[in-house]
C-alpha cells in the first residue's frame, strides 16, 4: 500500500479531479481505452463516502469554504489523501472504507467534512481523500510529520488487512531497512525500452523517434528526461542513462561501424540489481572516463578480425552504468551526513561582532 498527502487552497481544483473523468481524453480515446486494458476510463470516479457534505463539486466546495472561514489563520485548509493498493492485491468496498476511516483519524479529520472516492482507471484500485482540515469549531488539523504518519498508517493498515508489504520511503527506514532491495516495475520496463532503443539507434535523434515510437515523449535540455504513457515523468540518470551515456554509446557505434542488428552484450547485465537499490542517485566510480579511453585504445590497436569482438565489448560495457559497490555507497552516505552536520554547526555557531 502506497500512501499520498498533500495540502492546498483549492477545495474545487481537488474536487474537480477526483470526481471528473481526465479532461485530456475525448470520449473516442477513454472508449478504446477501456476495451484495450479493460479499465473504466468513463464514469471513472465513485464516491464511496460523504461526510457532513453533499450535492456536486460546486455545491461541496461551497460548503467546504464555508467552514474553512472559521479559521482565519489557516493558508491552506484542503487535505488531499490518495491511497493505493499494492500490485496484486484487492480489496472490499468495506475494505477500502476501513482504510478510509483510519486515514481521517490518524490526521484528525475524522469529525470534519471530508469525501472519499474509488478510482477505477488504473490496474490497481485506489482511493482519494478530500477533507476539510478546519473543523466546525473553527480547530485546524495539523499537517506536520505528514508523510511519517501516512507511511506508518500504511504498514499498519497493511497488516491488519493482509496486504502485500511494501517499503516506506527510504528516509523513514532504519540503517537496516535501507540496504533491502526495493523494484520499481516502472522503471525497470523503461530501461529495458531505453535499451532496446538503443540498440538499433544511429543517432540521438533516431533514439528519441524509437522512443516516441515505443510510447514514451523524451525531452532534452541539459539532461534527458523520459515521460511514459501514464504521464510519469523519469530522469535518464535515475535509470543508469545520462544525456552524456547516451550520447557516448551512441558514438562508440558510430565509430566502430556497428550496424543494426549486430550488437550481442556478452558481459552480465547489472542494471536489474542498481534498479533494487534504494539509492535514486548513486555515486559515479572516477575510473570510468580512464575504461572507456583504454577499451577504445585497445579496439583501435586490434586486428580487423577482432575488432567485431572488441567492439561488442566496447559497447557492452557502455551500456553498464558504472555503478558503485557498497563500500563506496557507505562512504557516499558518510560523507553526506558529516557535510550535513557540519552545515548545522556553523548555522548554529553563527558570527560575532
Amino acid at each position: 500500500m502506497i500512501g499520498h498527502v498533500n495540502t492546498g487552497k483549492s477545495f474545487l481544483g481537488c474536487i474537480s479531479y477526483d470526481l471528473e473523468d481526465k479532461q485530456e481524453l475525448s470520449e473516442e480515446q477513454k472508449k478504446a481505452m477501456s476495451l484495450k486494458d479493460g479499465l473504466q476510463h468513463k464514469n471513472r470516479a465513485e464516491v464511496l463516502a460523504y461526510n457532513k457534505c453533499f450535492g456536486n463539486k460546486y455545491e461541496l466546495a461551497e460548503q467546504f469554504r464555508d467552514v474553512a472561514k472559521l479559521s482565519r489563520r489557516v493558508e491552506k485548509p484542503v487535505f488531499h489523501f490518495a491511497i493505493r493498493l499494492a500490485s496484486g492485491d484487492q480489496c472490499t468496498r468495506d475494505e477500502l472504507l476501513k482504510i478510509a476511516d483510519a486515514c481521517v483519524k490518524e490526521f484528525d479529520v475524522k469529525d470534519n467534512q471530508y469525501l472519499v472516492v474509488l478510482h477505477k482507471d488504473t490496474p490497481q484500485p485506489h482511493i482519494h481523500i478530500v477533507a476539510n482540515r478546519v473543523g466546525y469549531d473553527g480547530k485546524v488539523a495539523k499537517d506536520s510529520n505528514s508523510y511519517l504518519r501516512m507511511a506508518t498508517l500504511c504498514r499498519r493498515l497493511e497488516k491488519e488487512l493482509g496486504l502485500t508489504a511494501v517499503l516506506s520511503p527510504r528516509k523513514f527506514l532504519s540503517k537496516e531497512e535501507r540496504l533491502l532491495p526495493r523494484q520499481d516495475n516502472r522503471k525497470l520496463k523503461m530501461r529495458e525500452d531505453i535499451k532496446n532503443c538503443l540498440k538499433q539507434a544511429h543517432s540521438l535523434d533516431d533514439f528519441s523517434r524509437r522512443m516516441q515510437q515505443a510510447g514514451y515523449n523524451v525531452i532534452k535540455s541539459r539532461g534527458i528526461s523520459f515521460i511514459d504513457d501514464k504521464k510519469v515523468k523519469v530522469k535518464g540518470s535515475e535509470l543508469g542513462f545520462s544525456l552524456s551515456k547516451i550520447e557516448k554509446i551512441l558514438e562508440a557505434k558510430k565509430i566502430l561501424g556497428l550496424t543494426q542488428g549486430t550488437l550481442e552484450i556478452e558481459k552480465a547485465d547489472r542494471g536489474q540489481e542498481y534498479m533494487k537499490m534504494p539509492y535514486k542517485s548513486l555515486p559515479v566510480s572516477p575510473n570510468a572516463p580512464t575504461q572507456l579511453e583504454r577499451s577504445i585504445a585497445e579496439v583501435i590497436s586490434t586486428t580487423t578480425s577482432q575488432v567485431a569482438a572488441a567492439a561488442a565489448n566496447l559497447v557492452a560495457e557502455l551500456f553498464q552504468a558504472p555503478y558503485p559497490t557498497p563500500d563506496e555507497i557507505a562512504a557516499a552516505e558518510a560523507m553526506q551526513q558529516y557535510y550535513r552536520y557540519n552545515k548545522k554547526k556553523k548555522k548554529k555557531r553563527g558570527y560575532r561582532l
